[in-house]
């Protein structure tokens, strides 16, 4: 099936998620100051993105990386489930080199920090709802590297090594989740929610439950900066 890029003489809807009204209504202003442009709707969590979408199909989705409940790897998955050419922007805090690849895994077509310039953002934006991919020129760099065999994954702490569900369990381990909670959340059951723990103890080479439990929240608070 064809993907139904718009086109780029077309104003281009564009929808934002992002649980910090702060940064969406920045997101907002921004977007609609850009001429072609314009916010079609904004949504604060998962849930939420996913009604507005089921009504309302953007050009362009741009979700924050880290949503309460749930992260930007679930809305990805879930609104490419719905509108499968839908290009995809991630914005985030958390460190690009652990998470672009696993962005561009999961469907989406760009990712860009929050603390980017913001005429870097414009060309994201841009970029991504015209049917193009965008990641910084760093880490277009350490991507190539890594293909040519020219470079060693940098992440050194084992956390690349880790599964997208693995990642998404250890996330929620450093927020201080017990085993049910971190079960609701991702909505697999307690016993898988072991499994993975001891994966994960496994990967990076720790020797049990708290040292699992201390890495997680030392690896989150450097993270969240």
């Amino acid at each position: 099936m064809k993907a139904n890029i718009p086109n780029s003489n077309a104003v281009k809807k564009v929808a934002i998620v992002d649980d910090h009204p702060m940064m969406r209504e920045g997101l907002e202003q921004l977007v609609k100051a850009q001429p072609g442009f314009e916010c079609c709707w904004a949504a604060g969590n998962l849930a939420q993105a996913i009604e507005y979408l089921e009504r309302t199909k953007p050009d362009l989705l741009i979700a924050d990386m880290k949503l309460p409940g749930r992260n930007g790897m679930e809305l990805i998955k879930d609104a490419l489930s719905i509108v499968p050419s839908l290009p995809i922007l991630v914005i985030s805090m958390y460190d690009e080199t652990l998470y672009t690849q696993r962005v561009l895994k999961a469907g989406g077509k760009g990712y860009i920090m929050k603390d980017a310039p913001r005429l870097s953002l414009l060309e994201a934006i841009s970029e991504v709802a015209n049917g193009g991919i965008w990641i910084s020129p760093e880490m277009s760099r350490k991507i190539i590297h890594a293909f040519s065999g020219k470079q060693k994954n940098e992440a050194g702490d084992g956390v690349h090594r880790l599964t997208d569900r693995e990642f998404e369990v250890f996330q929620l381990i450093g927020e201080g989740r017990s085993k049910s909670e971190i079960s609701e959340s991702l909505n697999i059951s307690p016993k898988t929610v072991d499994v993975h723990k001891s994966n994960i103890r496994d990967k990076l080479e720790l020797k049990d439950a708290a040292s699992v439990l201390r890495h997680a929240i030392r690896w989150l608070e450097i993270q969240e900066g």
